[in-house]
C-alpha cells in the first residue's frame, strides 16, 4: 500500500535562514531539505519516504553511513523528512505519471526494526486473511482525505511505539498473531503470556461471535521501552467484527474494553474538529506522552468517531479511514 518512492511535484520551495547550499522543499505533505537550484517549483522528482531502504547503487553511496536508511534529520534546524531525486535516477523507459509508484523500479525496500527476542514465536501460518493487518497511512499523503472530512467530529489517540498484537476468535479457534504472522503458543512468548495472564481468550468467547482485538504490546525488550514500563501490557485500539467484516465504532469500542476490563491506549479528544492543515496536525502530534511525560510520544492516530469508509482510497486498510501524525521530535530523538 505505501508508496515509498513516487513520482512528485516540488509545490513550493523556500530559504532556509543562514543556509546557502541548501533550501526547503514541499512535496505532497512534507517538508524537506534539497540542494539549492537543484529543482524548481513545479518540477517533479522521486520522492523517497522515511524509512525507504535505498539499494546498494553508485546513485546512493553517499547513503552508506547511514545504513542506506532515509530517516528524518534536522538540517539547519530545518526538519527534512525524505528525500528527492531528479527524474534520470529512473531506469530507461519508466513511464513518468504524477503520482506513479517508482519504489519496485528503484529496487527500494521498507526498513522494518528487528523483532525483540521476546516476541519471536514459532509461526502456525501467516497472518489470518479474515482479519485487515493493523496499519495507519501518515497524514502527508492524504490531503485528499483532509479536504474530504475536514470539519469531521474524530477521536484521537496516542501512538504508542511497540509491536502490533492481534488476539482473535473465529469459529471456536483462538489465535495469536504478531504484525505479519500466527504464532503457535509458546510460554516464552510474551504475545501469548499477556494474553493467559489477561484471560483474553475467555474474554472474546463471552461475545458468542468471532471478533478480533487488536493492540500494541509495550514494555521491557519492546522497541526500548520508551515509556519505562515495568513488565509487559497491551494497549488495545481496534476490535473487528469478524462476521460483519466491519470495526466497532468508537462508543462500542471503549465500552467494549471497559466491560471487559481491557486497557485502551490512551485517548487524547473524544470531539476533535478534524482540521484540514497537515502541518497543524503534525504540531498536534509534537507532544510528551501521556503514559511517560519524559518520553516523546510517537504522534497521535485519528479517527472518525463514526467509522467512516473510502472504498475507492488505495491508501486504507480495509477501505477504513484512520491515519496517523508522527512526532518529528520523537523521529529525530530515536534515530527514526
Amino acid at each position: 500500500m505505501r508508496k515509498l518512492a513516487s513520482i512528485q511535484r516540488i509545490k513550493k520551495l523556500e530559504p532556509i535562514e543562514g543556509a546557502d547550499a541548501i533550501e526547503k522543499a514541499y512535496v505532497l505533505g512534507w517538508q524537506l531539505v534539497v540542494k539549492k537550484d537543484e529543482f524548481k517549483p513545479g518540477d517533479l522528482c522521486i520522492y523517497c519516504e522515511i524509512d525507504s531502504l535505498m539499494p546498494p547503487k553508485p546513485e546512493f553511496e553517499f547513503l552508506r553511513a547511514r545504513g542506506m536508511r532515509i530517516k528524518t534529520a534536522r538540517l539547519r534546524g530545518q526538519i527534512s523528512q525524505g528525500i528527492a531525486f531528479p527524474l534520470s535516477y529512473l531506469p530507461a523507459g519508466f513511464e513518468v505519471e504524477e503520482g506513479a509508484d517508482c519504489t519496485d523500479a528503484l529496487g527500494i525496500t521498507k526498513y522494518d526494526p528487528p523483532m525483540p527476542a521476546c516476541l519471536n514465536g514459532v509461526a502456525k501460518g501467516p497472518f489470518p486473511g479474515f482479519i485487515p493487518k493493523t496499519d495507519e497511512t501518515r497524514v502527508q499523503v492524504l490531503q485528499d482525505i483532509l479536504d474530504k472530512y475536514v470539519g469531521e467530529t474524530c477521536y484521537v489517540t496516542e501512538k504508542l511505539d511497540g509491536s502490533s498484537t492481534t488476539y482473535f476468535i473465529n469459529n471456536g479457534e483462538f489465535g495469536v498473531c504478531s504484525r505479519n504472522l500466527e504464532l503457535l503458543e509458546d510460554s516464552e512468548n510474551s504475545l501469548w503470556k499477556v494474553a493467559r495472564e489477561q484471560d483474553i481468550e475467555n474474554k472474546l468467547r463471552s461475545l458468542n461471535g468471532n471478533y478480533a482485538f487488536q493492540g500494541e504490546m509495550i514494555g521491557e525488550g519492546i522497541q526500548g521501552n520508551k515509556l519505562k514500563l515495568r513488565g509487559q501490557h497491551i494497549r488495545f485500539f481496534n476490535v473487528f467484527d469478524i462476521d460483519n467484516a466491519a470495526y466497532l465504532d468508537f462508543d462500542r469500542f471503549t465500552s467494549l474494553m471497559s466491560s471487559l476490563e481491557l486497557s485502551t491506549v490512551p485517548v487524547l479528544s473524544t470531539d476533535y474538529v478534524l482540521e484540514n492543515d497537515i502541518e497543524v496536525l503534525v504540531k498536534k502530534a509534537t507532544i510528551r506522552s501521556s503514559i511517560c511525560t519524559e518520553a516523546w510520544a510517537e504522534g497521535i492516530v485519528i479517527r472518525p468517531v463514526k467509522e467512516r469508509i473510502e472504498l475507492y482510497n488505495n491508501h486504507f486498510v480495509h477501505s477504513r479511514v484512520t491515519f496517523k501524525a508522527i512526532n518529528p521530535e520523537f523521529l529525530l530523538k530515536y534515530g527514526e
